[in-house]
């Protein structure tokens, strides 16, 4: 499939996904416009890059559907003069249209071969760093984060990425709530983070958040 192809998928992709499903960020819009996701996924996934649905990128995960990402970073207003903590890199999809947004972005990936295939992909690219930890952990060093994007379903947000968000900082992700995957931000208020659910979203899991399993009786 030639670049001209994919062109037109990754336009279609804006207007019948982001533009009528709130995304109204231009520059969220411009940034989605502009990164080649074809460029984030196995090659035998190619032609399955501007989809509605999660794309496998291998290790038994896969990126974002882009609407979930598009109405994540619309939210979040990310701009120059923040400081951006990524949490699940994957193969550097989301990380590279932050780069057209932020300031500076630490993006974090918790599984080796995949941190590899971020650092490729975004070789050359100025404001980025790949860093290999577990995703509930962040990454302290660089912190405080004026904006943290966790790019994947998951059960709970610890404090431990909380605690590395600056005051006044932002914090979207999708949450599972009562057995669905709600969008969610948090804002910073004191010590704690008030979260708004805004949106029922699909998405696809990141592992590292689970909650521990209880026994009843």
């Amino acid at each position: 499939m030639g670049q001209e192809n994919f062109k037109q998928m990754r336009k279609a992709m804006v207007v019948s996904q982001l533009r009528t499903t709130d995304v109204s960020d231009p520059r969220v819009i411009a940034a989605m416009s502009h990164v080649p996701r074809e460029d984030f996924v196995p090659a035998a996934q190619r032609s399955f890059a501007y989809a509605d649905r999660g794309v496998q990128v291998g290790e038994g995960r896969a990126l974002n559907p882009p609407l979930t990402t598009g109405r994540l970073l619309n939210v979040a207003h990310v701009t120059k003069n923040d400081n951006v903590l990524l949490i699940g890199a994957a193969t550097g999809y989301t990380a590279a249209v932050l780069t057209q947004l932020a300031g500076s972005v630490t993006a974090i990936e918790a599984n080796a071969k995949l941190a590899a295939t971020a650092k490729k992909n975004l070789a050359g690219i100025d404001g980025i760093t790949i860093e290999t930890a577990e995703h509930a952990d962040g990454w302290s060093k660089s912190a405080p984060y004026s904006v943290i994007v966790i790019d994947g379903v998951v059960d709970q947000i610890p404090q431990t990425l909380v605690d590395q968000l600056a005051p006044d900082g932002r914090i979207v992700a999708a949450v599972m709530n009562d057995g669905v995957s709600r969008l969610a931000l948090g804002r910073t208020a004191g010590e704690h983070v008030g979260y708004q659910y805004f949106a029922d979203c699909g998405g696809c899991p990141l592992p590292g958040f689970e909650k521990v399993k209880t026994f009843t009786f």
